[in-house]
C-alpha cells in the first residue's frame, strides 16, 4: 500500500468517526505523521476527496492552515453540473481521465460514456488541433457532453 492510500485510508477512517461529517486536520501535522512533504497531502485532497467522489474540500495556508473534509451526498445532477461549473478554460488529459473515472467510479456516468469522450478526448484524436490551444478545446468538448448528461 502506498504513501497515497495510506493518508486517504486514514482520512477516511477519521472522517467515519466524525459525528457531523466533517473532519478538520492540519495539513502540517499530517505531512509529519506520514513523513511526507505538504505536497503529497494536497495530492490525495485532489484525487482522493474530489467533489466526484462526494466530497468538499477547504483548505487554508499558513501558520494556521487547515484541511476542512465534509461528505456530502448530492444526486448525479447536482454532481455533473458542479463538475461543469468547476472545468475551467483548460483541461489537460491526465485531468479529463481523472474526472471522468472519478465520475464513473460514483455513478454519476456510465462507464461506457466515460470511455468513449476519453477516446474523443485524446491526444491521438485532437491530432490537428494545434497543441497550445488543445486543452481548451479538452475543455469545451467535455463539458458540451457533459452538459448532454444532465
Amino acid at each position: 500500500m502506498g504513501i497515497s492510500d495510506l493518508i486517504a485510508t486514514f482520512l477516511q477512517d477519521c472522517l467515519a468517526e466524525a459525528e457531523d461529517g466533517v473532519l478538520e486536520v492540519q495539513r502540517s501535522d499530517l505531512a509529519q505523521r506520514f513523513n511526507c512533504v505538504p505536497s503529497q497531502i494536497n495530492y490525495v485532497m485532489s484525487t482522493r476527496f474530489s467533489p466526484e467522489r462526494g466530497y468538499i474540500v477547504e483548505s487554508r495556508r499558513g501558520g494556521n492552515g487547515y484541511i476542512r473534509i465534509t461528505r456530502v451526498r448530492v444526486d448525479r445532477q447536482t454532481l455533473l453540473m458542479h463538475v461543469i461549473n468547476s472545468l475551467g478554460e483548460r483541461v489537460d488529459l491526465p485531468s479529463a481521465r481523472a474526472i471522468l473515472g472519478n465520475l464513473a467510479q460514483s455513478g454519476a456516468l456510465e462507464e461506457s460514456v466515460g470511455q468513449a469522450l476519453l477516446a474523443a478526448l485524446g491526444d491521438k484524436a485532437l491530432a490537428m488541433v494545434p497543441r497550445e490551444v488543445r486543452d481548451h478545446v479538452r475543455a469545451d468538448m467535455m463539458k458540451q457532453v457533459l452538459i448532454l448528461q444532465v
